[in-house]
């Protein structure tokens, strides 16, 4: 049994019902609250509005400055990139180079966890977060519970055929791959390769560069151009394992550790939470505070992410995933094993940071969130058993590391 997992805190995880929370994903998930909107800020209100009401008297909206997309960024970086192509390719390939590597330098700024300098030029918007505190304010230890409760944009890029169609072709792929596709990935590659072809003078290569920029571009202005989807699945679920935990431990509160419960807008590669945590890691000793996020919780799989990282995989500290292994297989929960993201959820920035933390998440058989960022992605579509038993993990560990900590 891992250090922090006891049998106590197996016992006393709730049994959650899932009638409610149903009905917590039906109603966040008709709100249309793309990020850093006036729906998001509705879909802010009522969780703080749903936490007081669970006990949480300390609910509240904190705001944030963020640029709140990621197609303009990175959409103008692959722009920069198609613009040092053509220099190149009219003999200036020294300018060429200069704007090929200030767009990839850029790119890889953009994603998390960059500091965002490109971001910092563009049109601000307010984004929202919700914060709340449950268990003892002067305990020495703080246990961070995150979801988030804004939705993206839909996407050809994430059309649900393309994994189908690609594990149908190649089916020895699903037991090899372990590790999600990389899908911002080539917005820093494709500007290296019109560097590159810049530098070598190889005018092929060049070509290459910018029209895989082009399509890079079209790529990320169709996703800015479509509709919020509901978000049920991602993230509605989160948030309402939350509140399932935040009930149960007003019912019963914990007695050695903080509870903080936070809820970004995540959507635009995970920038309320970077804000959040600026402002809020001086108060959280790396010693000290464990961190859980809670993203995507109703596929027919739950999962504890081993790793992620959009450009650079960072391993998960292996005591936070000794704790949550022990504890599902001690509540009968199977996970699905060994997964990585080469995307990102809310916990990549205090993984990067340096504390203990967790990702839990779910999948389907094609090891992909189930109708992620699809208009699929709607409340009858999700699986209320694995929700229900990421319920019963989150709570399970919050006991687990107030009675004894890491």
């Amino acid at each position: 049994m891992p250090s922090g997992a006891t049998n106590t805190s197996a016992q006393r995880a709730s049994h959650p019902d899932q009638a409610w929370l149903r009905e917590l994903v039906d109603t966040l998930a008709s709100v249309h609250r793309p990020t850093a909107s006036r729906g998001e800020r509705v879909a802010a209100e009522w969780v703080a509005e749903r936490l007081r009401e669970l006990g949480a008297s300390s609910a509240r909206v904190e705001t944030e400055d963020v640029h709140g997309t990621f197609w303009w960024p990175l959409g103008l970086a692959a722009a920069t990139g198609v613009a040092a192509g053509i220099a190149a390719l009219r003999g200036r390939r020294v300018v060429g180079a200069a704007l090929a590597g200030i767009a990839g330098v850029a790119a890889v700024d953009d994603l998390p966890p960059g500091g965002r300098r490109l971001r910092s030029l563009l049109p601000r918007r307010e984004a929202t977060t919700v914060v709340a505190e449950l268990g003892p304010p002067d305990a020495e230890r703080t246990v961070v519970l995150v979801a988030h409760h804004d939705a993206a944009h839909a996407g050809l890029l994430y059309h649900p055929a393309i994994p189908e169609a690609v594990f149908g072709r190649f089916p020895w792929l699903i037991e090899r791959v372990d590790t999600s596709p990389p899908l911002m990935a080539p917005t820093v590659a494709i500007p290296l390769l019109v560097g590159a072809g810049a530098v070598t003078g190889r005018r092929a290569l060049t070509k290459t560069g910018i029209a895989l920029a082009a399509v890079s571009m079209a790529a990320l202005a169709d996703i800015g151009l479509r509709e919020t989807v509901p978000g049920a699945n991602d993230n509605a679920t989160g948030v309402a394992a939350m509140l399932a935990v935040a009930r149960s431990l007003t019912e019963q509160p914990t007695e050695r550790v903080r509870v903080m419960l936070v809820s970004t807008s995540e959507e635009a590669l995970c920038e309320g939470m970077q804000s959040f945590c600026g402002r809020h890691f001086p108060e959280l000793p790396r010693e000290s505070t464990f961190f859980l996020t809670l993203d995507t919780l109703g596929s027919p799989h739950l999962l504890v992410l081993r790793g992620e990282g959009m450009l650079r995989m960072r391993e998960y500290p292996a005591r936070s995933l000794a704790l949550l292994d022990g504890l599902a297989a001690e509540q009968g929960i199977w996970l699905y094993p060994n997964l990585r993201l080469r995307n990102a959820t809310d916990s990549v920035i205090p993984l990067a940071a340096g504390y203990e933390c967790a990702s839990l998440c779910s999948c389907t058989d094609l090891k992909q969130p189930a109708n992620y960022h699809w208009p699929t992605d709607v409340p009858q579509n999700v699986d209320y058993g694995t929700l229900a038993d990421a319920v019963r993990l989150t709570e399970a560990a919050v006991r687990s590391l107030d009675e004894r900590w890491l």
